[in-house]
Parts: C-alpha cells; sequence; structure tokens
C-alpha cells in the first residue's frame, strides 16, 4: 500500500516526499561515471594499434591473463564484458526516466531549449538523443565482444571493422560515445556540485573547457584509431579472417 501512495502522490504513507527520485538519480551518476571512466581508458587501449599490431595483441593477451595462463583465457574478456554490459543496461534503464514520454512533452523541451539559449540545456538534450541510440548499436558490439572474444586482436578487429562492414556502426559509436561520456561527467560535476568550490561560475567556465578538451582529444582519438583499422583491413581485404601472431606473423583462426 505504501508503494501505490507513493506512485499517485509522490510521498509515503506518513506524508514525506518520496527519497527514490534522488536515489535513483545518484545511481544514475554512479553508473554514468563507472562508464565514461571506462571508455576513456578503452579508446586508450583500442588506439594502442597507432603503436603497431604488437602493442595492440600485447594489451589483448594482458585482458586474457597470459602473464598468468599461458595463451590467455578469451572467456576472461567475456566476463568483463558482461560486467560492463550489466551496467549499462542499468545505466539506460535509469536513464529512460529522463526521456521525454511523448511528442508533446519532446515540443516543450525543444522550443524551452531554443528560448533559453542555454549550452547546459542543449547538451542534455544531446545525452538522451545520443543515449537512445546508443541503447540500439552499443548493444550490437557488446554482445560481439562477449561472444567473440577471441577475434579481439590486429588482423581480427580490422577484418571485422572492413570486410564485416562495422566501420559505419563504429563511427557512430564513437561520436556518440565520446561525446555522451564527457558531456555526462561535465553535468554530473555541475548537479552535483563536486568542485563548486568558492566561485561556482568560474567553475562552471572551467569545467566546459574541460568537456570541450576531452570531447575533441578522444573524438581526434577514436577517428584516427579507426582508420588505423581501416588501413589494415583495407591492406588485406582479400585475406580470410586472421589472427596476429608476433611469433609466427600469422596464423589462421581456428574454426
Amino acid at each position: 500500500m505504501n508503494e501505490v501512495i507513493e506512485a499517485y502522490t509522490g510521498q509515503d504513507s506518513d506524508g514525506n516526499k518520496s527519497r527514490m527520485p534522488a536515489k535513483l538519480d545518484k545511481a544514475l551518476t554512479a553508473s554514468g561515471v563507472i562508464l565514461a571512466i571506462f571508455m576513456m581508458a578503452h579508446m586508450f587501449f583500442v588506439s594502442t594499434i597507432l603503436f603497431g599490431e604488437n602493442a595492440m595483441y600485447t594489451v589483448t593477451k594482458m585482458f586474457e591473463l597470459d602473464f598468468i595462463f599461458d595463451g590467455g583465457l578469451p572467456f576472461i574478456v567475456s566476463i568483463f564484458v558482461g560486467i560492463i554490459t550489466i551496467i549499462f543496461v542499468a545505466h539506460a534503464l535509469l536513464g529512460i526516466r529522463k526521456f521525454p514520454t511523448s511528442y508533446k512533452a519532446y515540443i516543450k523541451i525543444r522550443e524551452h531549449s531554443k528560448m533559453m539559449k542555454h549550452p547546459d540545456t542543449s547538451m542534455w538534450m544531446f545525452q538522451w538523443i545520443s543515449g537512445l541510440i546508443m541503447m540500439f548499436i552499443a548493444t550490437i558490439h557488446l554482445y560481439i565482444m562477449f561472444t567473440q572474444p577471441e577475434n579481439i586482436g590486429p588482423y581480427s578487429s580490422a577484418y571485422r571493422v572492413v570486410n564485416q562492414h562495422m566501420w559505419l556502426l563504429y563511427m557512430v559509436l564513437l561520436i556518440c560515445v565520446e561525446l555522451h561520456g564527457s558531456i555526462g561527467l561535465y553535468r554530473a560535476a555541475m548537479k552535483w556540485g563536486w568542485f563548486d568550490g568558492k566561485n561556482p561560475k568560474e567553475t562552471r567556465k572551467t569545467m566546459m573547457k574541460a568537456k570541450k578538451i576531452v570531447s575533441i582529444f578522444f573524438l581526434t582519438l577514436g577517428v584516427i584509431t579507426l582508420f588505423a583499422y581501416i588501413k589494415i583491413g583495407m591492406d588485406r581485404i582479400d585475406h580470410a579472417p586472421m589472427k596476429y601472431n608476433p611469433n609466427d606473423s600469422i596464423q589462421l583462426m581456428k574454426k
């Protein structure tokens, strides 16, 4: 009965305002910060291809715990991807609460944004639009990584990008993820006042500059990295899917 009362009135049976929205907002922020930090780290990991195929291969085997188990265990990557997927789904479900629930609500938000000409409001609109896109395309990427951890590597990844035409999906995902993550970190800091200090207005300006720098840096790094994989894939476009082997150069993938 208490839950029914809260659902209709927003208050508990004692007449106190429900604290659940605040708790859900904290959970949304926590999951978002975890995912944003993960994506920044993930970009650094995949960009090791810029230092050569062997560098990317070394990082891949590190995640497979090759330094403990000879040859590595790809399913370790699946476990890690599974954990990230759970956090991603939880974040998406929490974020859906913020989406406009009707076309009328969307029009109100859009016109309010135009009238106010407020950057933070415009960024919030990008947040829910990019979040909606990622609910579909990020799921595809996570599923592939979860079910095919053994196919992560210089040649296998390049083959997926070019021969399996994943470059377009990855380009859209790159734009959405990197901007969504940097904007999310900025808005979380502003919302909860993590770095307000003595002059919140100056802090906001500083945080906005930091957000722009982070966005530009990771978008640039992401595009350069994607083109590196495309180049490898184009150079090997007529080859069957192959695994990179630092000792024997090339080893056919075991089917």
